[in-house]
């Protein structure tokens, strides 16, 4: 996959996860947090109001680290269909 097939499956695959309407899995939603902000460059620090979620999110954030910004979106793609996939 191409740079520009790899950046349009990532914004799909967004698209996907912001257009869902049931609850998703926390471990899923900090997984698709950090690879989101590691695929955009988001260099903002997590801002919830509620410190334990301020944790999870960096403790994410720490593990998505070594991802290049095409690895995170493939990571971000991938659980994004698997959850997706087995949903059904």
């Amino acid at each position: 996959m191409n740079s520009e097939e790899l950046e349009i499956a990532f914004r799909i695959a967004v698209d996907s996860v912001n257009d869902h309407k049931d609850p998703f899995p926390a471990d899923l939603l900090l997984r698709l947090y950090s690879f989101y902000k590691v695929a955009t460059r988001d260099q903002e620090t997590p801002s919830s109001r509620t410190p334990l979620i301020n944790a999870f999110k960096t403790n994410a954030l720490f593990q998505a680290q070594g991802l290049t910004q095409d690895e995170a979106k493939e990571q971000y793609i991938e659980s994004a269909k698997n959850y997706f996939l087995y949903r059904k």
